[in-house]
């Protein structure tokens, strides 16, 4: 049994020989911290590590003849409000009378196999129960009436524990909650280095690292959205921890909306972890019976560095927040048509399109932006989910039948939580888009956002899309959310409920997300939200792939799909090859060196197939067939980070099957370097010492200790003498290596 309760002590050890996490009770009733990192042995009792040495009279405190006891420096596991802890609270409640004290202590426990799922957010889950354990302690405060439980599920096979809580009012009074995190953990050093993602439109998801300091660091956001700025991810590393050796604990928030990931130094060199809904803009009132949850954690420890951390979270993803139809499903080759028509395309252009994509080896066609009311640009008509008849007269079962009569798969675009001002549905719905009344609405990208708090609006786009999925036997949903919230006001809540608007809005999207996956399940759904901006894995419980940036440009998305491998699996990792020069820089690289960064992740294509010259055309059948080959190794294999595009003019990375026999090795270079003396070699990971390899493209064998000690040889780079002997050269150089035991 993972959870190990020590009954005298009240003590918690959730362990599964991989990580430990150990709580217990503390004197005055509520829970202490003791302990997260890597697996200890079952012992009877781990008091000692909870120390309460404070130096008399530096604190306020609990007891009169124990001034050692404050909660002011105890490590603890859920903190409150106000009763001698200065640090900032996990719990934070306003009642009727205006205070904010509670004191809540923990009168009992439950530990179940398996877990369940949250009611109306996403979560993780399991395929059997006897995959994970569930511990739930529960906390009651008697003066307020209200119960509060933390809820604790350790994975059997994954370093992973999750951690979320829901609170309860039993009182005839009702009263509201002002902070309520998902996770708080109390750490006894600020030795460590945070690691976040953090970015902008068209360069998402890059990696910055900050040594604690005492104070608040902190990640979030308040865009209604989890944000292209910051993802809501944060680590935290011992000093001494590399991409592969080190201690690491991972914090990932499973919700698409407003955040806050942080981390507060003490003045005892303490570092408190808070994690959850960010608490500017945020409250819920809870009426007698009524029960709020807060979202998801998922934490994780790794003693193999970042990396580590890395195969923890893909792995566990994989397995236990992808859905399970698509899970095991090989992802298909999709084109889609945005940045080779944009609004420009009728139905005879489309067509010919697809069949050109066929005949290349694409297996999905995507219809982008454009197809419907009367988009010929970005200033109307979202909302108006009809074809455009002067571009698709036959509409788009006819247009799908034809698509799918060349072999692909039909896919289309839709942006369902905005509407245009100048749209049928706004003329008809003037209330239905968020605004504060009395006040001028901020505009962005000529549109509004959707009040998602109101059902009624949720339930007329899910009768949209659901008529549009079977009228055209659609395959594949690009869901996209171009624009943050302003304004944030609803006229379906009451004045006291404001501040619960946008946790209702995120509500209304997973609601929307839900009901078409679980009607739809063979629709594949990509999220994107102006690229990245919504690249979290709230996301990924509905759709198991990602829009990774609007950034198509190849030397770009190193940086963006190596910080987003920091978390996220490969294969929920959207990557195209676009054409050049790029619509993002405006910078032309090589085709190879496109689809080689490309390969990394879902694969597909943003060009126009009937423009591309022999030479080109032979180059992308022959990467559709290499990804046709390569893709169930990149689903299912480890990836391995090997040279950080953040720290030097090369990159590198692999990707390693479950039983070591096969291995794809990428390496880049952005920028040529004269007279290179460098060792041309990339060192690997994960490979078995005493195998040989052959490599593709080489004509004899390697053992996997010479690779991975030594490296892999990399073809000769031009150096100004060699012209004769250079098989590559110049800026934007790229190689991939396919590894095969040798038999």
């Amino acid at each position: 049994m993972p959870i190990i309760i020590n009954q005298e002590k009240t003590q918690f050890h959730l362990t599964n020989g991989k990580v430990s996490y150990i709580i217990n009770k503390l004197k005055n009733g509520h829970l202490g911290h003791l302990y997260f990192g890597k697996a200890l042995r079952i012992d009877e009792d781990y008091s000692h590590f909870q120390i309460t040495d404070v130096p008399t009279g530096a604190s306020c405190h609990t007891y009169v003849d124990d001034p050692a006891f404050s909660l002011e420096t105890v490590k603890q596991e859920y903190p409150v409000y106000g009763t001698s802890d200065f640090r900032e609270p996990a719990l934070s409640i306003r009642q009727e009378n205006g205070s904010h004290i509670t004191d809540f202590k923990l009168v009992s426990y439950k530990v179940t196999s398996g877990k369940k799922e949250l009611r109306e957010l996403p979560s993780t889950f399991v395929n059997e129960e006897k995959e994970a354990s569930t511990l739930e302690l529960v906390l009651e405060d008697t003066i307020l009436n209200a119960e509060l439980t933390l809820i604790y599920t350790i994975f059997e096979e994954h370093s992973i524990i999750t951690r979320s809580a829901k609170l309860k009012n039993n009182s005839d009074q009702a009263f509201s909650i002002e902070r309520m995190m998902s996770a708080s953990i109390d750490f006894p050093t600020k030795d460590l280095i945070m690691t976040q993602l953090s970015g902008t439109w068209a360069r998402e998801r890059h990696i910055h690292k900050r040594k604690l300091e005492p104070g608040i660091q902190a990640i979030s956001s308040l865009r209604g959205a989890s944000s292209h700025h910051h993802n809501p991810f944060m680590s935290l590393q011992t000093m001494d921890a590399t991409e592969h050796q080190g201690e690491v604990y991972g914090f990932n928030l499973v919700y698409s909306g407003n955040f806050l990931a942080q981390v507060e130094v003490d003045h005892y060199e303490q570092s408190r972890v808070s994690v959850g809904i960010h608490p500017t803009r945020f409250e819920w009132n809870l009426s007698k019976d009524e029960v709020y949850e807060s979202p998801e954690v998922v934490m994780t420890y790794s003693d193999q560095g970042l990396n580590g951390m890395s195969q923890s979270f893909h792995k566990f993803y994989q397995e236990h927040l992808i859905a399970p139809y698509w899970r095991n499903r090989n992802r298909p080759i999709l084109i889609n048509n945005w940045e080779a028509t944009y609004f420009d395309f009728n139905e005879e252009k489309l067509v010919s399109f697809a069949k050109r994509a066929k005949e290349l080896g694409i297996e999905l066609f995507v219809l982008d932006d454009g197809w419907f009311g009367q988009r010929n640009d970005d200033t109307t008509s979202l909302g108006d989910w009809g074809e455009d008849r002067s571009k698709l007269p036959e509409g788009l079962e006819s247009l799908s039948a034809k698509v799918r009569e060349t072999g692909l798969e039909f896919g289309l675009w839709f942006e369902p939580e905005m509407v245009s001002p100048n749209s049928e549905l706004n003329r008809e719905y003037p209330d239905w888009a968020i605004g504060t009344p009395g006040r001028e609405r901020s505009y962005g990208r000529n549109q509004f956002v959707l009040d998602f708090t109101r059902k009624e609006i949720v339930d007329y786009i899910y009768e949209k899309m659901s008529d549009i999925i079977e009228r055209t036997q659609l395959s594949y949903i690009k869901w996209d959310m171009n624009r943050n919230i302003t304004e944030a006001y609803s006229r379906g809540l009451a004045v006291h409920q404001q501040d619960e608007f946008f946790h209702r809005y995120l509500l209304g999207v997973y609601d929307l997300y839900k009901r078409l996956t679980t009607n739809y399940p063979h629709v594949l759904f990509e999220s994107c939200a102006g690229g990245g901006g919504r690249f979290d894995p709230g996301m990924f419980r509905y759709a198991p792939q990602a829009w990774a940036s609007d950034d198509t440009d190849a030397m770009e998305r190193l940086k963006i799909q190596y910080g987003s491998s920091l978390v996220y699996p490969l294969y929920s990792i959207g990557s195209h090859v676009s054409a050049v020069p790029n619509h993002q820089t405006l910078r032309s690289t090589p085709l190879e060196t496109r689809a080689n960064v490309a390969y990394f992740g879902t694969f597909g294509y943003e060009l126009n197939p009937q423009e591309l010259s022999q030479e080109e055309e032979d180059m992308v059948k022959a990467q559709i067939s290499n990804y046709k080959t390569y893709r169930h190794l990149i689903r299912t294999g480890e990836f391995y980070r090997l040279q950080s595009p953040f720290e030097s003019n090369e990159t590198a990375w692999m990707v390693v099957s479950q039983d070591r026999s096969e291995a794809l090795v990428g390496w880049y270079k952005v920028l040529a370097t004269p007279n290179n003396r460098k060792e041309q070699t990339v060192r690997l990971k994960g490979l078995i010492e005493n195998a040989s390899y052959q490599i593709e493209g080489l004509n004899r064998p390697y053992y996997g200790d010479e690779l991975m000690n030594r490296g892999i040889p990399l073809t000769t780079e031009f150096n100004g003498v060699n012209a004769s002997k250079a098989e590559r050269g110049g800026d934007f150089q790229s190689n991939v290596y396919y590894l095969k035991i040798e038999k």
